[in-house]
């Protein structure tokens, strides 16, 4: 028997030679095939390997901040939770709903008799514009973070958007991104502190529109509103004074109890990157 193996043994080594391989190197063959099958899930080490640009469209809560303390929007701080293959593009504006964002200028201040705030020109901002440039915008592998829903709510033009309206634009931002390979991640927006009592509780709309969209497109979806209220019950925030300018509550908001201060947004990075992490989202491989 001990001979049979050894005459396999070197039928085996002769053939490979004849094709010009090494049984190393026959190996290393069949790893690359398996590894460009695919479904097959690649190396953990060639996978953070791969730089990937996380793009961020918002409002305030996410924006970066300007040159005063307050607000820090959570996007600003949430670069830091990744590694160095990571770059964080953070183009979430103050003030803007989902329809001022993407057309920033061309959004009139009267409604039409869809109840919609009319379009003067249907040209995009330059920021959307930006990341949709094939070469210097979204590419393939990276990731679009959407949120929006706080200033949406507003009944005047032209921030008001309206529920059909609203998923209507978020459906052609994710239909955007896939077009290009990036990989759509909807937020549902995150809470102000209202308390009931001694509870803090949910204030923000668009979180069924939110849904529905990631529901109809397969993207992913954040509820940043309960996370954050979640967040709000653990730390004991209610019940509540008003006074949002001093003690734990002082730390965290601005004085306002919708926008944050510097801790307040590296709390609310975290629990989006730990949703991230939750939902074993491919990205979840370069957190920190």
């Amino acid at each position: 028997m001990k001979n049979l193996r050894i005459v396999i043994t070197t039928a085996l080594v002769i053939a490979l030679s004849s094709l010009g391989l090494s049984a190393a190197s026959a190996a290393d063959s069949t790893a690359t095939r398996c590894a460009a099958t695919p479904g097959a899930a690649a190396p953990a080490s060639r996978a953070a390997a791969q730089p990937v640009t996380v793009w961020l469209a918002g409002d305030s809560t996410m924006a970066n901040p300007g040159s005063a303390r307050c607000p820090v929007g959570w996007g600003s701080q949430f670069d830091a939770l990744f590694n160095n293959d990571v770059t964080v593009r953070n183009q979430a504006v103050g003030g803007r709903s989902i329809q001022t964002w993407m057309y920033e200028g061309n959004v009139s201040g009267t409604k039409g008799s869809d109840g919609e705030c009319r379009l003067t020109s249907d040209t995009y901002s330059s920021r959307w514009q930006s990341m949709l440039n094939a070469s210097t915008g979204m590419k393939a592998g990276d990731y679009l973070f959407i949120q929006f829903g706080i200033n949406d709510s507003s009944s005047t033009c032209p921030r008001h958007v309206g529920p059909a309206r609203y998923r209507q634009l978020m459906t052609t931002m994710v239909q955007a991104a896939l077009a290009r390979g990036a990989h759509p991640v909807l937020l549902t927006p995150v809470a102000a502190l209202t308390c009931s009592g001694s509870t803090a509780t949910k204030n923000r709309g668009f979180v069924n529109e939110t849904f529905a969209v990631g529901s109809a497109t397969r993207a992913p979806v954040v509820d940043l509103q309960s996370l954050s209220v979640s967040l709000y019950n653990n730390l004991r925030f209610c019940p509540h004074n008003g006074d949002f300018g001093s003690g734990p509550v002082g730390a965290f908001f601005c004085n306002d109890r919708t926008h944050f201060e510097t801790y307040g947004a590296q709390r609310i990075a975290g629990l989006v990157a730990g949703d991230v992490r939750r939902q074993n989202l491919a990205l979840a491989t370069y957190l920190r």
